[in-house]
């Protein structure tokens, strides 16, 4: 892609999120309303799919841009962000693992723009040991019977496919397996929404299966094979998510530096004092650092690197740029004093929503985990 249609993209997206996103942000987060169509919107114009391959109906972006895309997006509305990603990660098994007559049948409906997808990985008593996923899915008469509860699924209630990681074999990583399930099969059923910090629009339930019939042919690949594929996918899920926290503390320093230069106290702006000069500096020191990291790593997945190097990478982005987005949207709160603890002002939001990144798609600690033991 050259740079003029990068730009032309970016404009898109920038234009779409000015337009769709920004007036309807702090509405939807006040009532917890699910912005559906929104996201149909933003489908239409293929933001959905962006890096799929355009034979099945993707956009045929490297993951550098689409990136780039996420975070003007979260700049916007974190909750539309963190949507176009959840899908984006719910296309990934298919796509990369489907086999061939697999992907020709099922990845031009996921990537049309219309549907919307969901991952069903973590369990009331599993977390980031998916090692030790307890739900079981058990072959006969050309379907599987698939028993267990999912947790905190985002898109629950709302999407219309779910990625549903289970057991068809033995305990640990190689008896894993992973079913594409409709919404609408016999015997799965999604719980009420939680009640959240922050994030509100977007709906996190759980999800129970209660012996859900799915096809065989809904079987992503081969058998046990759902382990390797949930490794694939925290990786991209890790980018997206430090994506996304680029673009949110990009959002809290704009606001923060506005304020600086408008509040005047002793006959001048705050910002002149070097108190909050100096943490105004810091913040955009801290995003400018993270936004590098994120597209180095972004450039490492496109490049075909060793997934083990992706992992790293991936798990180095996440861990910097999620615990920017709670550095600088804490210190967003403190430019603004007083203001900023008040819901007039969106940083205390966004302070809450910055807590929710440090969280997904493996907690810091986690990804703390990770790096030492590559070394």
């Amino acid at each position: 892609m050259t740079g003029d249609e990068v730009r032309d993209l970016l404009a898109l997206a920038e234009e779409l999120a000015d337009k769709e996103l920004a007036p309807r942000a702090d509405d939807f987060e006040a009532r917890a309303e699910f912005p559906r169509e929104v996201l149909r919107t933003l489908g239409k114009a293929g933001l959905l799919s962006l890096p799929y391959p355009e034979e099945h109906g993707g956009g045929g972006q490297p993951y550098e841009v689409y990136l780039q895309v996420l975070e003007v997006l979260a700049r916007r509305w974190l909750c539309v962000a963190q949507s176009v990603n959840i899908h984006v990660l719910a296309c990934y098994p298919v796509a990369a693992h489907g086999r061939p007559e697999q992907r020709d049948r099922l990845l031009p409906a996921l990537l049309g723009g219309e549907l919307l997808g969901a991952n069903c990985l973590s369990e009331p008593d599993v977390g980031s040991d998916i090692a030790a996923i307890g739900t079981t899915a058990v072959l006969a008469d050309g379907e599987y019977r698939v028993t267990g509860t999912k947790s905190f699924t985002s898109h629950a209630g709302h999407a219309d496919f779910y990625n549903v990681f289970c057991r068809t074999g033995g305990p640990g990583p190689t008896g894993l397996s992973l079913l594409v399930a409709d919404a609408d099969v016999p015997g799965l059923a999604v719980a009420p929404p939680e009640r959240k910090m922050g994030v509100r629009s977007s709906p996190t339930a759980a999800v129970v299966l209660d012996g859900a019939r799915v096809a065989e042919d809904r079987l992503v690949g081969r058998p046990g094979k759902g382990f390797l594929i949930a490794m694939g996918l925290f990786d991209r899920g890790r980018l997206g998510i430090a994506a996304c926290a680029v673009g949110l503390a990009s959002a809290a320093l704009d606001y923060a530096a506005r304020y600086a230069r408008t509040r005047e106290q002793f006959g001048r702006p705050v910002a002149e004092f070097q108190g909050v000069g100096f943490l105004l500096a810091d913040m955009s020191t801290q995003i400018s650092a993270a936004r590098a990291l994120v597209r180095e790593a972004a450039r490492t997945l496109d490049a075909g690197a060793k997934p083990a190097e992706v992992t790293v990478a991936a798990a180095r982005a996440k861990l910097f740029a999620t615990d920017t987005a709670m550095r600088v949207t804490t210190d967003a709160v403190q430019v603004l004093g007083a203001y900023g603890y008040v819901q007039d002002h969106p940083v205390e939001r966004w302070m809450r929503e910055a807590k929710l990144l440090q969280i997904i798609e493996g907690t810091n600690q986690i990804q703390r985990l990770v790096i030492s033991r590559s070394l």
